[in-house]
């Protein structure tokens, strides 16, 4: 359904692609699983998607962003998830930018 926000109880929930940018501790000569905290960060990842929350993800072909598509009541809620992430918290990852995305073609389940 073009357009269509998703409703989660009482709550709204509305699209958002997060930017997020690679910080001074992300090694990029590496592999993202030879990073530091790995597997911390894959978890956490895996526990947001199975959530219901990040509903797409992953590195930009550059290599300098990542882009995250969210289903989330409002920005706070995303700002607050990912700054309990391990690679927010270690400097990995920050936020470059959030934006509420009027989807109009397609549809993100």
């Amino acid at each position: 359904m073009i357009g269509d926000p998703r409703q989660g109880g009482d709550v709204v929930q509305h699209l958002s692609v997060v930017m997020r940018r690679y910080g001074p501790p992300y090694a990029p000569g590496r592999a993202l699983e030879e990073q530091q905290d790995w597997e911390a960060h894959r978890a956490f990842m895996n526990a947001l998607e199975a959530e219901g929350l990040v509903r797409l993800g992953g590195p930009l072909e550059e290599r300098e962003d990542v882009l995250l598509v969210f289903r989330a009541k409002d920005k706070e809620e995303i700002e607050r998830r990912l700054a309990d992430h391990p690679w927010t918290r270690s400097g990995i990852l920050s936020n470059a930018r959030i934006s509420r995305w009027e989807l109009r073609i397609g549809e993100v389940a």
